[in-house]
């Protein structure tokens, strides 16, 4: 069973950085932040392939956000900088992720760090 554990919100002013975190239990593979803003849709922030390290980013966080993973493969870390306001939202975790045509999707979820930017 994977447990996945978020870290690291909080507030910060735009342009500044925030790192997050998430400690992962269990076999957790495939694994990808989300987010989700007050009124909106959860979306796909950025995707790691936990095999070939390949990475997705969405649109919106290209150039600003990068994805990695610990050697372990225990931690996913999320690097955000160059914040705007619009990237205030609910961060999420997630494991076992995948594309099902229209969005990316994970099987196994944290349960969320807040992240304000203002």
């Amino acid at each position: 069973h994977v447990q996945l554990v978020e870290s690291g919100g909080g507030s910060e002013q735009a342009g500044g950085s925030l790192r997050l975190s998430c400690a992962a239990s269990g076999f957790a593979y495939n694994m990808g932040w989300f987010r989700q803003a007050p009124g909106k849709e959860r979306e796909g922030v950025a995707i790691i392939y936990t095999g070939s390290n390949l990475t997705f980013y969405a649109d919106s966080v290209k150039g600003r956000f990068t994805i990695s993973q610990d050697n372990a493969k225990t931690t996913l870390y999320l690097q955000m900088n160059s914040l705007k306001p619009e990237d205030t939202a609910m961060y999420y975790c997630a494991a076992d992720v995948r594309w099902n045509g229209d969005e990316w999707s994970g099987t196994y979820w944290g349960q969320g760090t807040q992240v304000t930017v203002s």
